[in-house]
């Protein structure tokens, strides 16, 4: 058969992710930071984004229609990223049983209503339905927690004085010091040197001090007095070369530098080993004396410099709020406060389509509209979609908001995934890097998601978290007499229905930083 070139038509089926549905995949795995600076992004790029005040509020949207979504929750289960359908995003399950309340007015479309140019996002949480209200038809609004608005813009209440103001670093803090400690130039440019080689610790560099006297021409015994006299600074123990060193500075000025002291810091590898024989025969000293060297050892700072600027921590806001009402029901809400409060300048819109222009300037506008009312429905479909996960996780982890750790059932995102109705990718992107705030405290999403550890009376599996925390009490409450090791470990869970491996025991001790039987053993000795 002889090969000829030929022109075939062939019909198929195939999603495509259009760029809009990658940026809503996108938006649901941002921590509500990463969410904060990207929307500051879009509103910088968008002339007709602007951010909304958090006292701005308004009517809900009693007429929004159901619009086709090229993003919607129907999308984002086939294919692993994304399904056909126009069904919006519900804040949590009609079915789930009489403990949790499950009236909620989120089961409206997610598109705007483009005919009075509303949109609203009233009542994000499994527990308060919407009210009806007053609409406005000023401008097209996202407000976290449903908000609309005319007008928008960033306000700065603090004074000149209060912007200007910063916290003083360790460098500052130590120049401070110089200047009054020495005198002479060339001591103070030497010291300046040494200064700058301060890391946030508080420690410098053996190699770096000796490039310094290099650099400068500074003899040896100058280079070293110059250091001795800055060692002398607060906090004490900066400028040390060492870890021992640093600890001797300190000590030195408790006036605790004792010959014993003196060999006990210089072997602090001895320490670190628990050899407390060698030890107490280096010191010369008894078990009694030793137990009380190290316990003032361990009162002095290793790192004296971080107590002086670094980067500040950022403390972890919940995404979302457990809390138990009066009824006995456990309420889902999203912390308004971490959503970005985004609206569409209606005004300026309006004005933009009086001036006339070109084509260009047209599209240009156009595809502003298009891409702002985008965003608006995005971050109103990532408000629902993270309710909607929480809201399955506390139903399904209920035991644990009652009980507490012990009784944490072994969960995988494709439960939660068959629960809500969405695909187990999407509810990998919802628990990244969120935040569940309840009565037992401060706990990431991905938290509650535990591998199974089989009963050995052929019961309920236990959750890996909660046999950790088994695991964890077994050794608190154990006898400094009798150290139980992992084999007993073993056998003591196995009578209470765990029926777990010695290897598996020995890997989430190490998980949970506790030291082996013999170690164990050498720090209760220690200490009694």
């Amino acid at each position: 058969m002889a090969l000829t070139p030929r022109l075939d038509l062939r019909q198929s089926q195939q999603l495509v992710m259009t760029p809009q549905l990658q940026q809503a995949i996108k938006l649901l795995q941002l921590s509500n930071l990463e969410l904060a600076d990207y929307v500051s992004t879009e509103v910088e790029r968008n002339p007709l984004l602007e951010i909304g005040e958090p006292g701005d509020s308004g009517g809900p949207d009693e007429g929004s229609n159901q619009g086709d979504s090229d993003f919607s929750d129907s999308n984002l289960r086939d294919g692993g990223e994304a399904r056909d359908g126009s069904d919006g995003i519900v804040a949590a399950d009609k079915s789930m049983d009489s403990d949790f309340d499950t009236s909620s007015s989120s089961d409206g479309a997610l598109d705007a209503n483009y005919e009075t140019n509303i949109y609203n996002n009233d009542a994000v949480s499994d527990r308060v339905p919407q009210e009806g209200g007053g609409a406005s038809s000023g401008s097209l609004s996202y407000e976290g927690g449903g908000a609309i608005k005319g007008g928008g813009g960033f306000s700065d209440e603090r004074s000149l004085d209060q912007t200007l103001e910063g916290e003083e670093n360790l460098h500052d803090f130590l120049m401070r010091q110089m200047s009054v400690l020495l005198q002479e130039p060339a001591d103070r440019l030497i010291a300046t040197h040494l200064i700058d080689l301060v890391d946030e610790a508080g420690y410098v560099n053996v190699d770096d001090v000796q490039e310094v006297g290099e650099q400068l021409g500074a003899t040896p015994e100058d280079l070293e007095r110059v250091l001795m006299a800055l060692q002398t600074l607060e906090p004490s123990g900066c400028f040390a070369r060492s870890l021992s060193e640093c600890l001797a500075i300190q000590l030195k000025e408790l006036d605790r530098y004792d010959p014993a002291m003196q060999a006990l810091v210089e072997n602090l590898e001895l320490l670190a080993k628990r050899d407390m024989a060698t030890l107490k025969r280096l010191c010369g000293i008894d078990q009694n004396d030793l137990a009380d060297m190290i316990k003032e050892i361990r009162l002095l700072n290793p790192k004296p410099g971080l107590a002086y600027g670094g980067q500040a921590v950022q403390p972890v806001v919940p995404d979302i709020f457990v809390q138990k009402s009066r009824a006995g029901t456990w309420v889902v809400e999203l912390n308004t406060d971490t959503l970005p409060k985004v609206l569409v300048n209606q005004q300026y819109l309006t004005e933009l389509g009086d001036v006339s222009g070109g084509k260009e300037a047209k599209a240009f506008v156009s595809d502003c509209l298009s891409n702002a009312n985008w965003l608006v429905k995005a971050l109103d479909q990532r408000a629902r979609t993270i309710l909607k996960v929480a809201t399955a996780l506390v139903k399904t982890q209920s035991q644990f908001f009652e009980h507490g750790v012990r009784f944490l059932k072994p969960l995988t995102l494709k439960d939660i995934a068959d629960e809500i109705e969405m695909h187990e990718s999407t509810v990998s992107r919802v628990t990244n890097n969120k935040f569940m705030s309840c009565p037992r405290g401060m706990f990431e999403l991905k938290y509650f998601f535990t591998s199974a550890i089989s009963a050995g009376d052929g019961g309920d599996a236990h959750s890996s978290e909660s046999v950790k925390f088994r695991l964890k009490e077994l050794i608190d409450d154990e006898d400094p007499k009798k150290i139980l090791s992992d084999d007993k470990l073993v056998i003591m869970m196995k009578a209470e229905g765990i029926d777990i491996a010695r290897r598996t025991v020995a890997k989430y001790r190490e998980a949970m930083k506790i030291p082996s039987s013999v170690q164990r053993r050498r720090l209760k000795n220690m200490g009694s």
